[in-house]
């Protein structure tokens, strides 16, 4: 009973010296509970809505009145064209869009049946299908009100998907997969692989080298980028050939923006092991910092615009966000650059920023 107490003792000592070690431990059950609690979310909120009025008149008016209400819609744009809808639909400003065909208040007048069309984007199905069901079920309680006051009135609904029109789960999961496995793959193995090198000793050898700092973490880093790459092209090879996810987009251009995501991954990997003394705290700081974050902050699985805006605000800093768009964009929509140029500047002011700090970083720790 002395021997382990006094095991326990060491332990406990131990446990309290390596303070960092602590905090992130008891740091990751209160982040799991917040990012569980308010990132969980399967109601859908804040849609962003295009209406396609070619015709206004006083109905049109009063249907799209009860979309701007107090509600899940946001209008973000009202077109008298539908081939403007496309621009909308390509950038991601528009997730379902509602077009009221010319004349729609005569019709009704007349008792002719007027027809709306409802198209959802559906690169996320469960989010697609949900707001589409919304957007009809709005369109239908507008039928009924008006149904009432004028009888003979109705409304015809006509609905569509688009980019995803089977609604396919693997089509929503396997660009957000292609995030999660680079993620574990750099952040957290260079993290791992630069902490060892100090644990064991063997950084000694690099302080009386030649080798200057940038120098010493390329060559600790660029094997990771051959593996995250070739784990870029395994991914992509199995979701074409085994899940049949289209890829409508440039495959060059899908394969530079992984590249692109990898480095931004092993960069914040560095960082993370040139502030961290061992790898368990390396290990604990990359879990919590980016794996957790990259499945329930970046879209991967539920949707952003539900979340609190807080949360909204932190995942914008996740790289996973931004390549998880780029990622869908590609494979799904087919568009390119003239798109996709936004978030493909943010991984790369992402990429160039923790490069620079985590050289700076490692070069303190060095000297």
């Amino acid at each position: 009973m002395t021997a382990l107490a006094g095991l326990l003792r060491k332990e406990v000592r131990h446990i309290l010296r390596d303070r960092r070690t602590l905090i992130v431990i008891l740091l990751m059950p209160v982040v799991q509970v917040l990012l569980f609690g308010y990132a969980v979310r399967t109601d859908v909120k804040n849609v962003r809505l295009a209406v396609v009025d070619p015709l206004p008149d006083d109905q049109t008016l009063a249907l799209r009145h009860r979309f701007a209400g107090p509600g899940v819609f946001t209008i973000v744009a009202v077109l008298h064209r539908a081939g403007d809808l496309d621009p909308l639909f390509q950038a991601g400003r528009a997730q379902v869009a509602v077009l009221i065909e010319p004349g729609f208040g005569e019709r009704l007048a007349r008792g002719l049946p007027a027809q709306v069309a409802v198209i959802a984007d559906t690169t996320e199905p469960n989010t697609g299908s949900a707001v589409q069901g919304d957007a009809a079920a709005v369109i239908q309680a507008f039928a009924q009100d008006l149904g009432a006051r004028a009888p003979g009135a109705r409304i015809a609904i006509r609905t569509r998907l688009r980019f995803n029109p089977t609604a396919e789960s693997s089509n929503l999961f396997v660009p957000g997969l292609m995030a999660f496995v680079l993620t574990i793959i750099a952040t957290l193995m260079t993290a791992i692989s630069l902490t060892r090198e100090k644990e064991t000793g063997t950084m000694e050898a690099l302080l009386v080298s030649p080798l200057r700092p940038w120098q010493i973490v390329a060559g600790k880093v660029v094997p990771y980028v051959a593996i995250g790459f070739v784990m870029v092209l395994v991914v992509i090879a199995e979701a074409r050939l085994l899940f049949d996810v289209p890829i409508r987009g440039s495959l060059v251009l899908l394969l530079g923006e992984g590249l692109l995501f990898i480095v931004v991954s092993l960069a914040l990997g560095m960082l993370i092991s040139a502030r961290t003394s061992s790898q368990r705290v390396a290990m604990l700081a990359a879990l919590v910092g980016t794996m957790l974050p990259t499945m329930l902050l970046s879209g991967f699985i539920f949707p952003i615009e539900s979340m609190p805006a807080i949360l909204q605000w932190v995942s914008a800093a996740m790289p996973a966000r931004w390549f998880v768009l780029v990622a869908r964009g590609i494979m799904l929509k087919g568009v390119g650059v003239a798109y996709l140029w936004r978030p493909t500047l943010i991984l790369l002011a992402m990429a160039a920023g923790l490069l620079t700090l985590s050289t700076h970083s490692f070069s303190e720790r060095l000297d």
